[in-house]
């Protein structure tokens, strides 16, 4: 029998952000503002994953991101991966992992925050990485993974 499989063209220099989980997917390309920019970008979802059951994939050509944005990749899928490539090949690998502190990325859900009224950066302490919960530094909010606003 035939293999009947598509197969998505490799990019050439770029980055690859895979073991993203399928049902957060969109969201990840909406924080990334992936929908403004021009270049070439392969997305894929609900493909079938050993470790996630269902996961999303996004290929995107000339495309390298600085830490604040992996961090903000952290914030919603915190097992992806990125893969670096460079000519073809994978020149670099990383795993998106949260730091114990995240800075200006995040808005406090609590609205009387001072963060949310005067012109203070957000800063929050990681409580818990598994699950996502963050205790913003001023007003000692938690806030949880289905909360969390990316600025």
């Amino acid at each position: 029998m035939k293999d009947k499989r598509l197969s998505v063209s490799a990019i050439k220099n770029g980055t690859v952000i895979d073991h993203i989980p399928a049902e957060v997917l969109f969201k990840v390309v909406s924080i990334l503002k992936l929908d403004s920019i021009d270049n070439m970008i392969t997305i894929g979802n609900s493909l079938e994953s050993e470790k996630l059951g269902k996961k999303g994939i996004i290929k995107l050509s000339e495309v390298f991101f600085h830490d604040n944005e992996i961090n903000k990749i952290a914030m919603v899928a915190p097992c992806a991966k990125l893969n670096i490539i460079r000519n073809y090949e994978v020149a670099d690998k990383k795993v998106v992992q949260i730091p114990d502190e995240i800075v200006g990325i995040v808005k406090c859900v609590n609205p009387k925050c001072i963060t949310n009224n005067e012109k203070v950066t957000t800063r929050f302490k990681v409580v818990s990485k598994a699950e996502v919960k963050l205790k913003c530094h001023y007003c000692e909010k938690i806030t949880d993974r289905d909360n969390i606003q990316i600025t």
